[in-house]
């Protein structure tokens, strides 16, 4: 038996938010966007974002190291650099772990 997986894109979001405001399209695409190049510019800049109830995001720093071509053998210098890290919340892991629970805190939260 496989599973079948679905991937929520950022077009989804956009629709998502679109339906939830009952804004125009360009206005739901404009949010959807300021909120993703928030997250990046703050990493790019070295800051950590926290979202009270979902997780932090923040970089890693990367060592350089000696890796090896696959191909020829050859050592090729791998220079250091910084990988963003998603650390979900509590609450996150929660949700996600006891969805009928999940999704009723998370339908109570939003009611108020």
């Amino acid at each position: 038996m496989t599973k079948q997986t679905t991937t929520l894109t950022k077009a989804d979001l956009i629709e998502e938010v679109l339906n939830v405001t009952e804004l125009p399209r360009k206005e739901s695409e404009t949010i959807v966007e300021t909120v993703f190049d928030s997250i990046i510019g703050a990493l790019q800049k070295g800051e950590k974002i926290e979202i009270r109830g979902f997780g932090s995001f923040r970089t890693r720093e990367r060592r350089g190291r000696v890796g090896r071509n696959p191909k020829t053998g050859e050592k090729v210098e791998v220079p250091a650099k910084k990988i963003p890290y998603f650390k979900p919340s509590k609450e996150l892991k929660d949700f996600v772990n006891n969805t009928a629970a999940g999704a009723s805190a998370a339908g109570d939260s939003q009611a108020v």
